[in-house]
């Protein structure tokens, strides 16, 4: 703590005996400069023999009191002429008191030597104030004082406790390279110039509370051995602190940054506490090492926040901080927790590179635009909730487990690493809030649907994933392994096939599930534009797949599916497996040749719908071939034939049944009710009941016999199909 200020002189006047001189009606006062002892006059006022005797008297290392005394430039030098040690080439003073001095001219206190108190209170420096490489044994106060031109103090050694408490600097303030030991208070300061401390030495608390930077303040490469408080300070130009290292705590709270706040390389060895602090301009934080706690609660970043490649040993707090824009921490390493609860990012949100060692939780949190978390790395089981336009996660590590829950997000997981389960689902509520009753404001993502959509798995090992309500319509699952033992779980919705009809009325593609890489191959394969319409067109950095690499991806996702007791979309990738294997141009000819005929009757047994019209079209021809050809003219009746012979004799009798009489006649009289009833009675028998019994023509027969083979067939596929829609 600062002590109280330090007791005049002995045997001196009193404060209110002033010199007077030059009183007028309206300052009846006149000069407040203190009486030299055993005088009635101010060291100004004095007559010159008086004066002469009494710096003749004065020896180094002496007691001054010349409070209220206005000095010029001459004089003061005379003054400090009187005090120069010859040991040392420089003046040397004891205790000095300057206090409500006025000095007109230059004040040129350069390497002079104070062994006792400085009491500079109240005293006006009209021109510049110069005390580099001066050196302050004892306190050393400047409080009130006002600094009209450049007040230069580098290189100054300040021993004991300083106080700037509500000094006022107009013009350039520089402190480089000086050394305060204990204290130093600039409380209340205002510096209307450049504020420079570039390579000052703080051994003790530096209190710069509420003071006041209109111009650049410049604090590069300042060591701070003890606290450093800047709480409630205004930054109106650049706040330049690079290099600075706060061996005690840092405290900024509620500092207002108009210009630039540069930070960057410093090390904070104690907390460094930044709560409600409002950056205007960008703030950069880059290389910067925080081994205590870094408390960022509630601040406001206007412009860019750079923290890149900075370290978090403590925790590191950035509670209800709002981030307008850009927030960098690329390559940064939290130590222990990182908090982002209710932190809001209206633009990008930059993690690529950076180390969650112990992080439990990331969020909640909102991103108006892109968080970007590849090549992050996370070492501990983490929960990550974020509502974000985008989460990309290319190349992020998850070196135990992690639970994604997502809102409004499009997420890439490219060649991420997955050692341990994964799950990544949308949330369908927003995020309580932690510091209120209500839920956490999205107004960044308004008018969006809140849905989360996978944009690509490729180069990952999907064994330790797990999807929930995910929308898969635009992921890109080439490249990734174990594609067969991915959990698709809740409400997964892949891409479907176009819904529109074509040119040549009424072909139309049957709606079912697939992958976009059917999309992206359908669409390069088309040799006219009108067959690619309706297929998403893939993006360029997309591969260009054979049929058979799409057709392998069909088939691990079928088995997934199968696996998670989803047989109808199972189905509808075996479809897509089927229609890549028919269009693989490396296949064997017979090979397509069958999967195009199954293709064709019954879409590979998975539409019912086109079995039966084919086995309708069949029934119906073979019904017309009976009609026409198949039914005899009449049932043949069986006929018994024989000899006569004579009495006694053994009488021999055949019975025959005489061949059906084909049709004869123009066709039109064929069609009869009678002949079409007994043509679909054959028919029905025969695809049903396998037996016609009926007599049959040449021709009727032969049909009958492809009928009894074909037909039951297609009414097993229409079956089937049937089967694949509603299997539990």
């Amino acid at each position: 703590m600062i002590s109280a200020a330090p007791e005049p002189p002995p045997n001196t006047p009193p404060w209110w005996q002033h010199c007077g001189h030059d009183a007028t009606p309206a300052e009846p006062v006149g000069c407040r400069g203190i009486h030299v002892t055993g005088h009635t006059a101010c060291l100004a006022h004095l007559a010159d023999t008086d004066r002469n005797a009494y710096l003749n008297a004065l020896t180094p290392g002496a007691d001054i009191d010349h409070r209220g005394t206005p000095f010029t430039e001459d004089l003061l030098h005379r003054l400090l002429t009187a005090l120069h040690d010859p040991t040392t080439s420089q003046a040397h003073i004891g205790d000095a008191w300057f206090g409500g001095a006025t000095f007109t001219g230059d004040a040129v206190f350069g390497e002079v030597t104070f062994t006792g108190d400085a009491l500079f209170g109240g005293a006006t420096f009209t021109g510049d104030a110069l005390f580099g490489g001066a050196t302050f044994t004892g306190d050393a106060w400047f409080d009130g004082a006002t600094f009209t031109g450049d007040a230069l103090f580098g290189g100054a050694t300040f021993t004991a406790n300083t106080r700037f408490d509500g000094a006022t600097f107009t013009s350039d303030a520089v402190f480089g390279g000086a050394s305060f030991i204990d204290v130093a208070w600039f409380g209340g300061v205002t510096f209307t110039g450049d504020a420079w401390f570039d390579g000052a030495t703080f051994t003790g608390d530096a209190r710069f509370d509420g003071v006041t930077f209109i111009d650049v303040a410049w604090f590069g490469r300042v060591t701070f051995t003890g606290d450093a408080w800047f709480d409630g300070a205004t930054f109106t130009g650049d706040a330049r602190f690079d290099g600075v290292t706060f061996t005690g705590d840092a405290q900024f709270q509620e500092v207002t940054f108009t210009g630039d706040a540069r930070f960057d390389g410093v090390t904070f060895t104690g907390d460094a506490r930044f709560d409600g602090v409002t950056f205007t301009g960008d703030a950069q934080f880059q290389e910067v090492t925080f081994t205590g706690d870094a408390r960022f609660d509630g601040v406001t970043f206007t412009g860019d926040a750079q923290f890149g490649e900075a370290t978090f040993t403590g925790d590191a707090q950035f509670g209800e901080a709002t981030f307008t824009g850009d927030a960098q921490f690329g390559e940064v390493t939290f130590t222990s927790n990182a908090q982002f609860q209710e932190a809001t990012f209206t633009s990008n949100a930059w993690f690529h590179s950076a180390r969650f060692e112990m992080a439990s939780r990331l969020g909640p949190l909102v991103c108006g635009e892109k968080v970007v978390l590849d090549g992050a790395v996370f070492d501990q089981p983490v929960t990550v909730e974020m509502a974000a336009r985008e989460v990309s996660c290319a190349r992020t590590r998850w070196a135990s487990t992690a639970t994604l829950h997502l809102r409004y997000a499009e997420v890439d997981l490219r060649d991420a690493v997955l050692e341990y389960p994964v799950v990544v689902a949308a949330r369908p509520d927003p995020f309580p809030s932690l510091y209120s009753d209500g839920p956490l404001s999205e107004a960044e993502l308004s008018g969006r649907k809140p849905g989360v959509r996978l944009t690509s798995v490729g180069g990952v090992d999907a064994a330790h994933l797990a999807l929930h309500t995910i929308d898969l319509s635009v992921c890109r699952f080439a490249g990734a392994i174990h594609l067969d033992q991915l959990r698709v779980d809740g409400w997964c919705a892949f891409a479907t096939t176009p819904t529109g009809r074509g040119r040549r009325f009424p072909w139309r593609w049957s709606r079912r599930n697939t992958l976009t890489e059917e999309h992206h191959w359908r669409v390069r394969s088309a040799r006219r534009p009108a067959r690619a319409r309706g297929w998403t067109t893939p993006p360029p950095d997309a591969p260009e797949l054979p049929p058979a690499a799409v057709a392998t991806l069909y088939r691990q996702v079928r088995k997934s599916l199968e696996d998670g007791k989803n047989e109808p979309d199972a189905a509808d990738f075996y479809y897509g497996e089927c229609e890549m294997r028919r269009h693989d141009t490396t296949r064997p000819q017979g090979e397509r040749a069958l999967l195009t005929a199954y293709w064709a009757l019954s879409g590979y047994g998975l539409r019912a719908t086109r079995a039966l019209v084919w086995l309708g079209a069949a029934m119906a021809a073979t019904v017309a071939v009976m009609v026409l050809w198949g039914l005899p003219v009449d049932e043949p009746k069986p006929t018994t034939t024989g000899r006569q012979a004579a009495v006694g004799h053994q009488v021999t009798l055949t019975t025959d049944t005489p061949d059906p009489v084909n049709p004869t006649g123009p066709l039109p009289d064929r069609v009869t009710s009678e002949r079409f009833e007994k043509a679909l009675r054959v028919v029905i028998n025969s695809v049903v009941f396998r037996s016609s019994g009926q007599d049959l023509t040449t021709i009727g027969t032969y049909t009958e016999m492809v009928s009894r083979l074909a037909e039951p067939v297609l009414l097993g596929l229409a079956v089937l199909a049937v089967r694949s829609r509603v299997k539990r």
